[in-house]
């Protein structure tokens, strides 16, 4: 990298960050109190279940290879008075299944909720089957709902003799309120006089700013952090109302977020995400392209006329290895990791290749910021 390409990168970069500049906010993007914080006890409870999908086009499950699906067909049909002990059964329009689905907080007995259906055994596709009626468990051992219905999928699978067509996963469906909640979780939030607020994304600032904030408007601390994650709120005695009013009238407080500097690296997809805090201390950077081609160009050798030998095929294998060389570039202490990372797409550095330049960066100590890969 020459000097004068160095500068064009870097004139480029700050002319980029000056467009830029009106749309971004001086400060981290405010938000409401209600959009970065669980409350204690209202959350999610997951489900889960076994059952059989009928009903299927000759897709279902080898019951020779899969003895637990032959097992639950045999006990479902004793059930409905039906002995086949000791039978050869040899349906294929039978598949095993889990199935699985959250509940919600606060679901009522007799409502309905969504849930996920997926191919246990050896099935080739769920399309066209029913789910019969299957018991959906909670993390206690409790059945909370019931779930029955026509599967839907959004994968298909044709095969001919020589080939297969398949897109998407056919053997994972959904049953569009395929549950009806049987038990419900209880749970009476009125009824509480204190709770705790879990941040989202922990951060002592901000636990810090969400207590002042709710604290302002009570007039009276009610609210305190008691580390990055947690706000712990209690009801004020003078309160006229129980904890549901408050929280109705803190959570659309808004507060002014923050965050630590961090840059996330996914290695498998070349994805990077960099934070607007991280900065870069005064260093030189090198990157130096190494492009190796290997060509296999195999020749075939005819013996001459009229003697004994025989074609044969010699390998002839070609090797081109280029190496593009920059000089060192000397980053000042003012710019930003923003402005470094424009300049070097500028000059056309992969995602791959940024990935191995910030993580050197940050060995050398001079990227203020934490990395992490995923």
């Amino acid at each position: 990298m020459t000097h004068k390409v160095f500068r064009i990168m870097m004139a480029g970069a700050v002319a980029l960050t000056s467009l830029l500049a009106p749309l971004l906010p001086a400060q981290a993007a405010p938000a409401r109190i209600k959009d970065i914080v669980e409350i204690e006890g209202i959350r999610d409870n997951q489900l889960v279940g076994y059952g059989l999908v009928v009903g299927l086009n000759g897709t279902g499950d080898s019951l020779n290879n899969s003895p637990f699906t032959r097992q639950s067909l045999q006990a479902m049909l004793e059930r409905m008075g039906v002995n086949t002990r000791g039978e050869n059964l040899r349906t294929a329009n039978v598949a095993a299944v889990m199935v699985t689905a959250n509940l919600p907080a606060f679901s009522t007995q007799g409502s309905r909720i969504d849930v996920t259906v997926s191919a246990l055994g050896d099935a080739g596709s769920l399309q066209g089957g029913t789910l019969l009626v299957t018991p959906l468990l909670g993390a206690d051992g409790e059945v909370y709902a019931i779930a029955q219905g026509s599967v839907l999928i959004n994968g298909f699978e044709y095969s001919g003799d020589a080939a297969t067509v398949i897109s998407g996963v056919p053997t994972t469906g959904r049953i569009a309120s395929g549950a009806l909640i049987e038990r419900e979780i209880n749970f009476s939030l009125g009824a509480q006089d204190s709770l705790r607020l879990s941040l989202r994304n922990p951060d002592l600032t901000t636990s810090r700013r969400i207590a002042l904030a709710i604290n302002d408007l009570i007039g009276v601390p009610v609210a305190i952090p008691t580390d990055p994650a947690t706000v712990r709120l209690t009801l004020p005695a003078h309160f006229n109302g129980n904890i549901v009013d408050l929280l109705t009238d803190i959570e659309q407080l808004v507060v002014q977020t923050d965050q630590s500097a961090r840059i996330v690296i996914d290695e498998n997809s070349g994805i990077i995400v960099i934070g607007r805090e991280v900065r870069v201390s005064t260093v030189a950077i090198a990157h130096s392209n190494l492009t190796v081609t290997i060509a296999e160009n195999p020749q075939v050798v005819q013996p001459e006329p009229f003697s004994f030998g025989e074609t044969a095929i010699e390998p002839n294998t070609q090797i081109d290895v280029i190496t593009n060389e920059t000089q060192l570039a000397v980053v000042p202490e003012s710019i930003t990791l923003q402005q470094l990372v424009d300049g070097l797409n500028a000059l056309g550095i992969s995602p791959r290749d940024l990935i191995a330049i910030l993580q050197a960066i940050k060995t050398s100590g001079a990227l203020q910021a934490e990395i992490e890969v995923i």
